[in-house]
């Protein structure tokens, strides 16, 4: 088994891995063209950006390869080789289950000890290339604005020299007062030794320059002087840092990202002291500030000190204040004062209880963050086992192997787990549920999944028969008018065998059941046959468990007329049911006679022996 599901799982990982790898190229694709990094530089961030998707690659990869492991072997019919001679799917699977176990373990400690390193170094890496300035590529007939605070263009350009002809630069890093336009005929450009300045040299050309002085008088006057300056050759120097510089991975470890369980647990109880203390301290200068006028605290002295006491409770009478009374008395003017000093002390205290709300908000939000990243921390290994559980079992169900069908069901399965992955995420992290609801979210949508898959794959049950389902919906929401048809076909290995006496066993205890219902049936009231169904849930069940016996057979005939039941079963049915039974009897013992009385009709049913083409 190990020999079977090892290279499918180190396949299957490194094609899920290239997978999420294309996507987080596809994502930072910008940020890293046309910045001339080093190939070393390149390298290293994938080699992190690999290590930090091995969480979303892992699990796909375990769903996929179960799959394929067991639904190759069931579709070589190794699985049932293996169960008939006694060897319980428990035990095939008890060398993968120790295994998947051992994975589980391991990429717990890779959660919490090199996923944070991964993370700071790779998140370092990737803010460092996007301050890095782009190559200096100049296009030919169009503007290049990429070096800050000036515009340059270009008309041809000399691939073999480098020389550049016939350019114009706007140059406005001193201000739109003081912006220079530069015409050349020619120029190169070029950088200085330590890559910190660019070099223009330029040949034969003009220079136009706004010149700005606030001693001038005719400037305020509306008038701008400006310079204009000819020269066969000129130097400029620019400004533009094309080194890649690092930044400090201090400050991404210090983040939860970066941060391992231990770690993650003192910031935990560190922001959750900090927001119990501003939460105190808050409420108590809410509880103690000033209310029209009468504050909270009174003074006495007591021993010759004086000493703040609680004051008492003033009890207000009940009753209607008029507010136009208090304005009866004053002129119009003192009233609007009165009203936009009351209105501005409301805003001063909205304003500061709104930045309290923020300021608490925002520390409520990061310790919900650090809580996010040490609940994920366990979410890897238990997927692991989740996705094992399920596409083992349901390999082992549907028995189809190869990629194709594999493929398929580990996408929809995963998207499921995705999609309920990021809404429990956002969830918590917005503060609508707790923690750890949000982040297991996915697990308790797909934990049902994988015990109803095991179970039904222990007892040999076929999980996905679609014409069982189909029953079901159809009797239970009563889809009326729907051409429903059985689709049962010769059963390709046979394990349990059913002889053709079972078969008449099974259709004369059906038959015998029905005729007593209708015995019984007929035997009431009219007003109470009008409300008795024939075909009542026990006989349905005793209905389809005949028809399960009888599918065991190999002769066409037979399963044709298995197949002209209709799937909704009803009493307007029950001539042809009886119909078709007494076919099917016939074909299995031919010396049956050939007629049926019906005890709840008075017709005879006459069946032809001869083998009909309906």
């Amino acid at each position: 088994m190990l020999q079977r599901f090892l290279p499918v799982l180190a396949m299957t990982f490194f094609i899920c891995l290239f997978i999420v790898m294309m996507q987080f190229l596809f994502r930072y694709i910008d940020d890293l063209v046309g910045k001339g990094l080093g190939l070393a530089v390149v390298g290293e961030l994938f080699w992190y950006a690999a290590l930090t998707m091995v969480p979303t690659a892992l699990p796909l990869a375990v769903l996929l390869a179960s799959l394929m492991t067991f639904g190759n072997l069931g579709e070589h019919f190794e699985l049932t080789a293996m169960k008939s001679a006694g060897i319980s799917l428990i035990r095939i699977m008890r060398p993968l289950i120790i295994f998947i176990v051992l994975v589980a373990i391991g990429a717990f400690f890779f959660q919490n000890n090199v996923l944070p390193i991964a993370q700071t170094k790779m998140w370092t890496l990737l803010f460092s290339m996007k301050q890095k300035s782009p190559e200096v590529e100049i296009p030919v007939k169009s503007f290049y604005d990429e070096i800050p605070g000036m515009n340059l263009y270009v008309e041809d350009k000399d691939l073999n020299t480098g020389m550049l002809h016939d350019m114009i630069i706007y140059d406005i890093t001193r201000g739109m007062d003081n912006a220079r336009i530069i015409l050349a005929d020619s120029g190169k450009i070029s950088f200085t030794n330590d890559r910190s300045r660019i070099f223009l040299q330029l040949y034969h050309g003009e220079l136009f320059e706004n010149v700005q002085n606030q001693n001038m008088g005719f400037v305020s006057r509306g008038y701008m002087p400006f310079r204009r300056e000819s020269f066969l050759e000129k130097m400029v120097y620019i400004p533009f840092d094309a080194n890649f510089n690092r930044l400090d991975e201090s400050g991404m470890r210090s983040q939860y990202i970066g941060k391992n369980i231990a770690e993650l647990t003192v910031a935990i109880d560190s922001i959750q002291q900090r927001v119990d203390s501003i939460g105190t301290v808050y409420g108590r200068d809410i509880k103690e500030t000033s209310y029209l006028g009468v504050p909270y605290y009174a003074t006495e002295v007591r021993n010759h000190e004086v000493v703040k006491v609680r004051r008492p409770e003033v009890k207000v009478k009940p009753g209607v204040i008029n507010l136009d009374t208090l304005f009866a008395g004053s002129s119009p003017s003192n009233a609007r004062s009165i009203l936009t000093t009351a209105l501005a002390k409301v805003k001063r205290a909205h304003d500061d209880l709104e930045f309290r709300s923020v300021v608490l908000t925002e520390e409520q939000k990061l310790m919900r963050r650090h809580d996010i990243e040490r609940q994920k921390k366990f979410t890897l290994s238990i997927s692991i086992l989740l996705f094992f559980f399920i596409g083992g079992p349901l390999g082992a169900i549907i028995k189809k192997g190869g990629l194709g069908t594999p493929l398929v069901i580990s996408i929809g399965l995963f998207i499921v787990y995705f999609i309920f992955d990021q809404a429990g995420f956002k969830m918590a992290r917005d503060g609508r549920t707790a923690v750890w609801t949000g982040i297991w979210l996915s697990t308790m949508v797909l934990l049902p999944l994988g015990v109803i898959f095991t179970y039904k794959a222990v007892r040999d049950s076929n999980a996905l028969d679609l014409d069982g389902y189909v029953r079901f919906f159809v009797r239970h929401l009563h889809l009326k008018g729907k051409k429903w048809r059985r689709n049962i076909k010769k059963k390709e290995v046979v394990i349990y065998t059913v002889s053709p006496q079972q078969m008449t066993d099974a259709i004369d205890a059906f038959t015998a059941a029905m005729d007593a219902r209708i015995k019984y049936r007929n035997s009431k009231p009219l007003y109470r046959r009008v409300f008795m169904a024939v075909l009542n849930e026990d006989m349905l069940q005793q209905y389809e468990n005949m028809i399960a016996t009888v599918s065991y057979s190999e002769n066409d005939d037979i399963l044709k007329l298995l197949n002209t039941l209709p799937l909704e079963t009803t009493d307007r049915h029950i001539s042809l049911v009886r119909d078709v039974c007494n076919r099917i009897r016939i074909i299995l013992n031919p010396a049956t006679d050939n007629t049926e009385t019906d005890p709840g009709d008075s017709n005879t049913i006459t069946v032809n022996t001869a083998h009909d083409n309906e």
